[in-house]
């Protein structure tokens, strides 16, 4: 299941001299759509997404982004967030799929439509070559032992498949049918940040709504035990190069 990795955060801290600096650098444009946002306030939800699609001034479908400031330490292992989520209305994006699968999986993947069918041949040439022409990776469980051979390739790139996010599964054409119609998996960065698309500025306004409730709610659920305090610190929703506005969590 496909991972989205954004631009860091973008809450920073007012008056903050790197935010200053980028504030110069940004275009007219921006620098007037951005003055419809009251930095000094937080948004619910529903008033974020219509701040979002009125401040949106690029000429595509961009997509819209929920960034979130978790209080853990990423440092820790025990504290690491992932999971996966199954957005009701989908992300909007259409992702490439590489089944890696052997037997008589291959079938399966195939008529569940798997992009790329992977097999030992499919390994040992990505071993040679580095190429990586897919954005989600998933595996049989016996498969895994083979994408060691890989993993060093997969892995800073994030995809290297995973129990935790669902990506290892023996259920090939179930995994393959949910992806295709949303399913994303998320985890913190390194800076104990988690980023999400939650879809797209022309999605009706309520069924971005109802994927932000269910991201929010997904990270909720994935607190690890051993993180005390304040657990979401700050969230906010963007668009593709838009501004960011601040929820209230």
């Amino acid at each position: 299941m496909w991972e989205f990795y954004a631009r860091p955060s973008p809450e920073l801290a007012e008056g903050d001299t790197r935010t200053t600096r980028k504030n110069m650098s940004r275009s007219k444009r921006y620098q007037e759509v951005k003055g419809q946002i009251d930095s000094k306030k937080t948004y619910s939800i529903e008033e974020a997404l219509e701040l979002v699609k009125k401040t949106s001034n690029v000429k595509f479908d961009a997509s819209v982004e929920l960034h979130i400031r978790l209080g853990i330490d990423p440092k820790k292992g025990e504290q690491q967030v992932r999971g996966s989520i199954a957005l009701p209305h989908g992300t909007g994006k259409t992702q490439k799929i590489a089944a890696f699968v052997d037997g008589d999986k291959i079938k399966e993947a195939k008529e569940a439509g798997a992009d790329i069918v992977a097999d030992d041949e499919y390994i040992a040439e990505l071993k040679k070559t580095e190429k990586i022409d897919f954005e989600i990776a998933i595996a049989t469980p016996p498969m895994m032992k083979k994408l060691a051979a890989v993993a060093k390739i997969l892995g800073p790139k994030g995809l290297m498949p995973s129990p935790k996010d669902g990506t290892v599964t023996a259920d090939i054409g179930k995994t393959i049918g949910e992806l295709k119609k949303g399913k994303v998996s998320f985890k913190n960065d390194d800076t104990g940040n988690v980023h999400l698309l939650v879809g797209k500025i022309s999605f009706d306004t309520k069924n971005l709504i109802e994927n932000c409730k269910t991201a929010m709610e997904a990270i909720q659920k994935a607190k690890p035990a051993t993180s005390k305090g304040i657990y979401i610190r700050n969230a906010v929703l963007t668009s593709t190069m838009g501004p960011a506005i601040k929820l209230t969590v």
